[in-house]
């Protein structure tokens, strides 16, 4: 019996590594360093993988990197690939390097790109970098000016007149929120005809949760703003703990981040992280994978909203917000954005005070 016991085991160390490991995972997603349970970006793409999968009887899993580079996400990526991966989600502007690789490495296996296009990441040339998209994969981005507009307007409408934008990483999606959250302060200011609002504009240029963007907030809390538009990942958790310490007010972002702070978070900014993820792995299955595309989801495809079932307004209704979403889906409304102007100051108001803080 000994002797039997250690042929195995001779023999099972002589066999390729994974030959035990024979379940394979068809949709794989690969997170963005953080958890699938972080109430933010991972978290909602993760949530249209499994919503779809267990509706579909598709087999899912996820990869978890321990660090952020290229290089990692790429081994993260061969991971999932060599695990039968033959639809790979990635959720954050961060993967573009790496879809822009990997779209080359494995032709056989499809992409989807969250929040993001491919590029070759090269800022240093005077054109940016080179965007390219293959037909094994598609890049969606999102109309956040739209979403950072709901969340304006709504905050006006519901009686708050001092306000703050606090965003993480001054990159193009954090930049439309803001901008997008500046004019609909403005345009129900307008509506309502108030002359006189208060706008605090920071970015805290990285997406952690920090002692400073804490301090910033209550900051800014004592000095009397009532609401912060929170955007910036973890920083977030920053102004939320300011808020509960002054009483105070906070919109989310990226996914309803209401469950967080009951008692400070009124409304979040979303994106449909989960309904974008849906509707590409159906295409996929159904044979129209939008491959080779640049997808924009905003108001008209249900790519952003307000989550009214959870909000906690004032005076801000159903109806008010029907209202005002639909003229965001008949285009009735133009939103400048990071591509428009370089800067918040430039963005034309007429009863908003914005105070860029630096």
């Amino acid at each position: 019996m000994k002797k039997f016991l250690t042929l195995m085991l001779v023999l099972a160390l002589a066999l390729p590594f994974g030959v035990f490991a024979a379940e394979t995972y068809e949709i794989a997603m690969v997170t963005d360093i953080g958890t699938i349970d972080d109430k933010s970006f991972n978290q909602g793409t993760w949530e249209g993988i499994v919503e779809f999968a267990e509706k579909n009887g598709k087999t899912y899993n996820y990869y978890q990197p321990t660090a952020q580079s290229t290089e990692v996400y790429l081994d993260m990526i061969e991971q999932a690939v060599n695990a039968g991966a033959k639809v790979v989600v990635t959720p954050g502007f961060l993967f573009e390097q790496p879809i822009f690789q990997a779209q080359d490495m494995y032709p056989d296996v499809s992409f989807i790109l969250i929040d993001g296009n491919p590029n070759d990441g090269d800022w240093s040339k005077a054109t940016g970098p080179e965007y390219r998209t293959e037909k094994n994969a598609v890049g969606i981005v999102y109309a956040e000016e739209q979403a950072g507009f709901l969340a304006g307007y709504a905050a006006v409408k519901d009686g708050y007149t001092k306000l703050g934008f606090m965003g993480g990483m001054a990159v193009p999606a954090v930049i439309r929120f803001g901008y997008g959250f500046v004019q609909g302060a403005e345009y129900a200011a307008n509506e309502l005809g108030i002359k006189d609002l208060q706008m605090n504009y920071h970015y805290t240029g990285g997406f952690e949760a920090t002692p400073e963007a804490q301090s910033r907030a209550a900051s800014w809390y004592a000095d009397g703003i009532e609401v912060i538009f929170a955007c910036g990942g973890a920083v977030g958790n920053s102004v939320m703990a300011a808020a509960e310490a002054a009483d105070a007010k906070v919109i989310g972002v990226d996914v309803d981040q209401s469950a967080q702070s009951k008692k400070t978070v009124i409304t979040s900014a979303t994106k449909g992280l989960a309904p974008s993820v849906i509707q590409t792995l159906t295409e996929y299955y159904d044979g129209n994978f939008p491959g080779g595309e640049a997808l924009v989801m905003d108001a008209a495809s249900d790519g952003v909203a307000l989550p009214m079932a959870t909000s906690q307004f004032k005076t801000f209704n159903q109806a008010d917000y029907d209202a005002i979403f639909a003229k965001l889906v008949a285009h009735e409304i133009t939103l400048l954005k990071d591509t428009d102007i370089a800067s918040v100051t430039e963005i034309p108001v007429e009863t908003m005070t914005v105070n860029e803080v630096k």
